[in-house]
Protein backbone atom coordinates (compact mmCIF):
# COMPACT_ATOMS: atom_id res chain seq x y z
CA UNK A 1 0.00 0.00 0.00
CA UNK A 2 2.82 2.28 0.97
CA UNK A 3 4.72 1.48 -2.22
CA UNK A 4 1.76 2.04 -4.26
CA UNK A 5 1.06 5.27 -2.78
CA UNK A 6 5.09 6.09 -2.47
CA UNK A 7 4.64 5.70 -6.68
CA UNK A 8 1.79 7.88 -7.32
CA UNK A 9 3.48 10.63 -5.44
CA UNK A 10 6.70 9.78 -7.43
CA UNK A 11 4.69 10.06 -10.36
CA UNK A 12 2.55 13.41 -9.85
CA UNK A 13 5.83 14.61 -8.73
CA UNK A 14 7.30 13.73 -11.97
CA UNK A 15 4.48 15.92 -13.77
CA UNK A 16 4.97 18.96 -11.92
CA UNK A 17 8.80 18.81 -12.89
CA UNK A 18 7.66 17.59 -16.52
CA UNK A 19 4.51 20.97 -16.13
CA UNK A 20 6.96 23.84 -15.26
CA UNK A 21 9.70 22.64 -17.48
CA UNK A 22 6.36 23.00 -20.06
CA UNK A 23 5.80 26.68 -18.36
CA UNK A 24 9.29 27.78 -18.58
CA UNK A 25 10.31 26.58 -22.31
CA UNK A 26 7.02 28.06 -23.37
CA UNK A 27 7.38 31.75 -21.26
CA UNK A 28 11.24 31.74 -22.57
CA UNK A 29 9.96 31.08 -26.62
CA UNK A 30 7.80 33.65 -26.16
CA UNK A 31 10.48 35.92 -24.27
CA UNK A 32 12.66 35.41 -27.24
CA UNK A 33 9.69 36.22 -30.07
CA UNK A 34 8.96 39.21 -28.22
CA UNK A 35 12.89 40.33 -28.36
CA UNK A 36 13.57 39.28 -31.84
CA UNK A 37 10.34 40.95 -33.12
CA UNK A 38 11.05 44.65 -31.13
CA UNK A 39 14.79 44.57 -33.01
CA UNK A 40 12.98 43.48 -35.87
CA UNK A 41 10.65 46.49 -36.04
CA UNK A 42 13.56 48.55 -35.48
CA UNK A 43 16.01 46.96 -38.10
CA UNK A 44 14.15 45.74 -40.40
CA UNK A 45 11.98 47.88 -42.80
CA UNK A 46 9.08 46.21 -44.07
CA UNK A 47 7.61 47.73 -47.27
CA UNK A 48 5.81 50.93 -47.22
CA UNK A 49 7.03 51.69 -43.43
CA UNK A 50 8.71 54.92 -43.01
CA UNK A 51 11.01 53.41 -40.41
CA UNK A 52 14.96 52.40 -41.21
CA UNK A 53 18.15 51.91 -39.31
CA UNK A 54 18.89 55.86 -40.26
CA UNK A 55 15.74 57.16 -38.84
CA UNK A 56 15.99 54.84 -35.90
CA UNK A 57 19.76 56.41 -35.60
CA UNK A 58 18.87 59.67 -36.39
CA UNK A 59 16.25 59.93 -33.84
CA UNK A 60 18.28 58.38 -31.45
CA UNK A 61 21.93 60.80 -32.11
CA UNK A 62 20.29 63.58 -34.52
CA UNK A 63 20.66 67.07 -33.36
CA UNK A 64 17.28 68.68 -33.52
CA UNK A 65 16.20 72.18 -35.61
CA UNK A 66 13.29 73.54 -35.16
CA UNK A 67 11.20 75.02 -38.01
CA UNK A 68 8.34 77.77 -38.01
CA UNK A 69 6.61 78.42 -40.78
CA UNK A 70 4.46 81.71 -40.73
CA UNK A 71 2.51 82.84 -43.10
CA UNK A 72 -0.92 82.76 -45.29
CA UNK A 73 -3.05 80.39 -47.24
CA UNK A 74 0.79 79.24 -49.20
CA UNK A 75 2.05 78.32 -45.65
CA UNK A 76 -1.07 76.48 -44.43
CA UNK A 77 -0.92 74.39 -47.87
CA UNK A 78 -4.29 75.26 -49.59
CA UNK A 79 -3.91 73.11 -53.03
CA UNK A 80 -2.06 70.32 -51.33
CA UNK A 81 -4.07 67.39 -51.99
CA UNK A 82 -2.39 65.25 -49.31
CA UNK A 83 -3.29 67.79 -46.61
CA UNK A 84 0.00 67.44 -44.92
CA UNK A 85 1.24 71.07 -45.30
CA UNK A 86 2.39 72.18 -48.31
CA UNK A 87 5.76 73.08 -49.32
CA UNK A 88 6.53 72.79 -45.23
CA UNK A 89 6.82 69.22 -44.89
CA UNK A 90 8.54 68.77 -47.91
CA UNK A 91 11.18 71.24 -46.65
CA UNK A 92 11.56 70.28 -43.61
CA UNK A 93 12.63 66.48 -44.70
CA UNK A 94 14.76 68.79 -47.17
CA UNK A 95 16.44 70.19 -44.22
CA UNK A 96 16.79 67.59 -42.60
CA UNK A 97 18.77 65.66 -45.49
CA UNK A 98 21.19 68.55 -46.33
CA UNK A 99 21.93 69.64 -42.49
CA UNK A 100 22.01 65.88 -40.98
CA UNK A 101 19.48 66.69 -38.49
CA UNK A 102 15.89 65.79 -36.70
CA UNK A 103 13.65 68.69 -37.95
CA UNK A 104 10.58 69.63 -35.95
CA UNK A 105 8.40 71.98 -38.05
CA UNK A 106 5.32 73.74 -36.49
CA UNK A 107 2.82 75.96 -39.30
CA UNK A 108 1.27 78.55 -38.64
CA UNK A 109 -0.21 79.30 -41.79
CA UNK A 110 -4.08 80.60 -42.39
CA UNK A 111 -5.32 81.13 -45.32
CA UNK A 112 -6.57 84.36 -46.62
CA UNK A 113 -4.28 86.41 -43.97
CA UNK A 114 -2.91 89.91 -45.16
CA UNK A 115 0.50 91.35 -43.84
CA UNK A 116 -1.76 92.96 -41.46
CA UNK A 117 -3.39 89.81 -39.78
CA UNK A 118 -0.12 88.06 -39.95
CA UNK A 119 1.13 90.50 -37.41
CA UNK A 120 -1.67 90.42 -35.28
CA UNK A 121 -1.50 86.53 -34.79
CA UNK A 122 2.38 87.22 -34.01
CA UNK A 123 1.54 89.66 -31.51
CA UNK A 124 -1.66 87.88 -29.42
CA UNK A 125 -0.77 84.31 -29.91
CA UNK A 126 1.90 83.25 -27.18
CA UNK A 127 2.36 79.82 -28.79
CA UNK A 128 3.63 81.85 -32.38
CA UNK A 129 5.53 83.72 -29.91
CA UNK A 130 6.86 81.08 -28.19
CA UNK A 131 7.48 78.87 -31.21
CA UNK A 132 9.92 82.08 -32.76
CA UNK A 133 12.02 82.08 -29.73
CA UNK A 134 13.02 78.36 -29.99
CA UNK A 135 13.22 78.67 -34.07
CA UNK A 136 16.09 78.01 -36.19
CA UNK A 137 14.53 78.28 -39.44
CA UNK A 138 11.72 80.86 -40.53
CA UNK A 139 9.73 80.77 -43.64
CA UNK A 140 7.40 83.16 -44.49
CA UNK A 141 4.75 83.73 -47.13
CA UNK A 142 2.73 87.05 -46.73
CA UNK A 143 1.26 89.67 -49.93
CA UNK A 144 -0.58 87.93 -52.07
CA UNK A 145 -3.54 88.78 -50.15
CA UNK A 146 -2.57 92.23 -49.67
CA UNK A 147 -2.69 92.50 -53.48
CA UNK A 148 -5.42 90.35 -53.91
CA UNK A 149 -7.32 92.97 -51.40
CA UNK A 150 -6.42 95.74 -54.09
CA UNK A 151 -7.99 93.95 -56.74
CA UNK A 152 -11.04 92.83 -55.18
CA UNK A 153 -12.07 96.15 -53.75
CA UNK A 154 -10.79 98.15 -56.60
CA UNK A 155 -12.20 96.01 -59.37
CA UNK A 156 -13.98 98.51 -61.43
CA UNK A 157 -11.59 101.32 -61.20
CA UNK A 158 -8.40 99.41 -60.87
CA UNK A 159 -5.03 100.71 -62.08
CA UNK A 160 -1.57 99.75 -61.63
CA UNK A 161 -1.79 102.69 -59.59
CA UNK A 162 -4.32 101.70 -57.69
CA UNK A 163 -1.65 99.08 -55.72
CA UNK A 164 0.75 102.21 -54.67
CA UNK A 165 -0.77 103.10 -51.31
CA UNK A 166 -1.29 99.59 -50.29
CA UNK A 167 2.61 98.64 -51.61
CA UNK A 168 3.91 101.10 -48.75
CA UNK A 169 1.19 99.83 -46.17
CA UNK A 170 2.46 96.67 -46.67
CA UNK A 171 6.01 97.18 -46.52
CA UNK A 172 5.24 99.45 -42.84
CA UNK A 173 3.54 96.08 -42.13
CA UNK A 174 6.63 93.67 -43.51
CA UNK A 175 8.73 95.77 -41.28
CA UNK A 176 7.23 95.44 -38.12
CA UNK A 177 7.00 91.61 -38.88
CA UNK A 178 10.67 91.67 -39.16
CA UNK A 179 11.08 93.43 -35.82
CA UNK A 180 8.88 91.46 -34.11
CA UNK A 181 10.77 88.65 -35.21
CA UNK A 182 13.83 89.84 -34.50
CA UNK A 183 12.70 90.90 -31.05
CA UNK A 184 12.07 87.17 -30.28
CA UNK A 185 14.65 85.52 -32.04
CA UNK A 186 17.76 87.73 -33.67
CA UNK A 187 19.61 84.18 -35.03
CA UNK A 188 17.17 82.16 -36.57
CA UNK A 189 17.53 82.08 -40.51
CA UNK A 190 14.38 83.51 -42.01
CA UNK A 191 13.50 82.93 -45.52
CA UNK A 192 10.96 85.25 -46.91
CA UNK A 193 9.34 83.56 -50.04
CA UNK A 194 8.14 86.38 -53.00
CA UNK A 195 4.46 86.58 -53.92
CA UNK A 196 3.53 84.98 -57.95
CA UNK A 197 0.90 86.03 -60.72
CA UNK A 198 -1.47 83.21 -60.81
CA UNK A 199 -3.66 84.86 -63.73
CA UNK A 200 -0.51 85.66 -66.26
CA UNK A 201 -1.78 82.37 -68.91
CA UNK A 202 -5.51 82.83 -68.73
CA UNK A 203 -4.38 86.77 -69.00
CA UNK A 204 -1.10 87.08 -71.16
CA UNK A 205 -2.13 90.59 -72.18
CA UNK A 206 -3.00 92.10 -69.00
CA UNK A 207 1.11 93.38 -68.67
CA UNK A 208 -0.09 95.20 -66.05
CA UNK A 209 -0.54 92.85 -63.61
CA UNK A 210 3.15 91.31 -63.94
CA UNK A 211 4.18 94.78 -63.38
CA UNK A 212 2.74 95.02 -60.35
CA UNK A 213 3.76 91.77 -59.04
CA UNK A 214 7.76 92.21 -59.89
CA UNK A 215 7.31 95.87 -58.16
CA UNK A 216 6.08 93.93 -55.01
CA UNK A 217 8.57 91.25 -54.99
CA UNK A 218 11.36 93.65 -55.79
CA UNK A 219 10.21 95.80 -52.66
CA UNK A 220 9.92 92.61 -50.55
CA UNK A 221 13.46 91.78 -51.45
CA UNK A 222 15.16 95.04 -50.75
CA UNK A 223 13.87 95.03 -47.07
CA UNK A 224 14.71 91.58 -46.87
CA UNK A 225 18.57 92.19 -47.73
CA UNK A 226 18.43 95.04 -44.87
CA UNK A 227 18.12 92.41 -42.83
CA UNK A 228 20.84 90.20 -40.76
CA UNK A 229 20.69 86.79 -41.88
CA UNK A 230 17.03 86.99 -43.98
CA UNK A 231 16.77 85.66 -47.22
CA UNK A 232 14.39 86.70 -50.44
CA UNK A 233 13.52 83.49 -52.14
CA UNK A 234 11.44 84.03 -55.77
CA UNK A 235 9.35 82.00 -56.85
CA UNK A 236 7.01 83.80 -60.01
CA UNK A 237 9.48 82.51 -62.43
CA UNK A 238 9.04 79.49 -61.05
CA UNK A 239 5.09 79.40 -60.93
CA UNK A 240 3.76 81.88 -63.65
CA UNK A 241 3.98 80.40 -66.62
CA UNK A 242 3.84 76.81 -65.29
CA UNK A 243 5.76 73.69 -64.55
CA UNK A 244 9.11 74.45 -66.06
CA UNK A 245 7.60 77.34 -67.97
CA UNK A 246 6.40 75.30 -70.75
CA UNK A 247 3.22 77.76 -70.36
CA UNK A 248 0.83 75.11 -68.63
CA UNK A 249 -1.12 73.25 -70.46
CA UNK A 250 -3.79 73.69 -73.09
CA UNK A 251 -7.15 71.77 -73.88
CA UNK A 252 -9.94 72.62 -76.45
CA UNK A 253 -13.46 72.24 -76.73
CA UNK A 254 -14.54 73.46 -80.54
CA UNK A 255 -13.11 76.63 -80.69
CA UNK A 256 -12.69 77.55 -77.23
CA UNK A 257 -9.14 77.18 -76.00
CA UNK A 258 -8.50 76.66 -72.22
CA UNK A 259 -5.39 77.07 -70.87
CA UNK A 260 -4.51 75.76 -67.51
CA UNK A 261 -1.23 76.56 -64.98
CA UNK A 262 0.04 72.78 -64.48
CA UNK A 263 1.46 74.23 -61.26
CA UNK A 264 -2.02 75.13 -59.52
CA UNK A 265 -4.48 73.78 -57.79
CA UNK A 266 -6.89 73.27 -60.86
CA UNK A 267 -9.87 73.74 -58.49
CA UNK A 268 -9.10 77.50 -58.08
CA UNK A 269 -6.38 78.17 -60.49
CA UNK A 270 -4.89 80.17 -57.71
CA UNK A 271 -3.25 77.83 -54.81
CA UNK A 272 -0.14 75.97 -56.04
CA UNK A 273 -1.27 72.09 -56.45
CA UNK A 274 1.27 69.29 -55.22
CA UNK A 275 3.73 70.02 -57.85
CA UNK A 276 3.79 73.45 -56.84
CA UNK A 277 4.42 73.16 -53.75
CA UNK A 278 7.42 70.84 -54.30
CA UNK A 279 8.79 73.90 -56.63
CA UNK A 280 8.27 75.99 -53.86
CA UNK A 281 9.67 74.01 -51.36
CA UNK A 282 13.28 72.73 -54.46
CA UNK A 283 13.17 77.37 -54.07
CA UNK A 284 13.76 77.32 -50.63
CA UNK A 285 15.99 74.62 -50.33
CA UNK A 286 18.47 76.10 -52.72
CA UNK A 287 18.42 79.04 -50.64
CA UNK A 288 19.04 77.32 -47.44
CA UNK A 289 22.02 75.09 -48.56
CA UNK A 290 23.74 78.32 -50.15
CA UNK A 291 23.21 80.14 -46.33
CA UNK A 292 22.51 77.27 -43.37
CA UNK A 293 26.20 77.11 -42.39
CA UNK A 294 26.44 80.92 -41.94
CA UNK A 295 26.59 82.38 -38.46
Amino acid sequence: MNDAIGKIMKKNKYKGRVRRWLIEIVVFVVAIFAIFTVIGHFLIRPVGSELSNKNLKAALTQKRLDYVAIGDSLTEGIGDQTNQGGFVPLLANTIGDISDVNVVSQNFGVAGNTSTQIYKRMTKEKKIQTAIKKADVITITVGGNDVMKVIRTQLMNLTERSFDKPAQAYQKQLTEIFDFIRKYNPDAQVYVLGIYNPFYLNFPDITEMQDVIDHWNQATQEMVMEQKKMYFVPINDLLYQGVDGNRGVTSSDGDIQTITNDALFEEDHFHPNNIGYQIMSDAVAVAYKEHYNEK
